[in-house]
């Protein structure tokens, strides 16, 4: 079953985040790396298991929530990546932008204008 989660995690993963990205940190934990274990238990646990429950919330809606959460714990790395994701699940910059502002309501407005300044950012080099 194990097995089952990190291929289907994998899989989502990369669909997502894109090839380039997870070859990058997979080859960082590779031979035993620091961070082995920890890659395998983000693709089993948070892809494998969370983002493959398509069933319960898309992946439209999980990329929103996402996006929120990492708004509001500022983790701007993971955001980034997550902005893009969300535009491979389909949101537009003008939805990404406005989950932001939702946010701004609940986590603080500090927090959401860097996420909305990241994510101008991020759009405009992806476009």
């Amino acid at each position: 079953m194990t097995e089952d989660r990190y291929e289907a995690g994998l899989r989502v993963r990369r669909e997502l985040l894109g090839d380039e990205h997870v070859d990058r940190a997979l080859a960082a934990g590779a031979g035993g790396g620091l961070d082995a274990d920890f890659q395998r238990y983000l693709t089993e646990n948070a892809w494998g298991s969370l983002w493959t429950r398509d069933d319960r919330l898309d992946r439209r809606s999980r990329s929103c929530v996402t996006i929120a959460v990492l708004t509001t714990l500022r983790a701007t790395d993971e955001l980034a990546l997550h902005i893009r994701a969300g535009r491979r699940n389909g949101l537009t910059a003008e939805e990404i932008v406005e989950v932001i502002m939702h946010t701004a309501a609940y986590a603080g407005i500090p927090a959401a204008n860097s996420a909305v300044a990241l994510a101008k950012r991020v759009l405009a080099a992806d476009d």
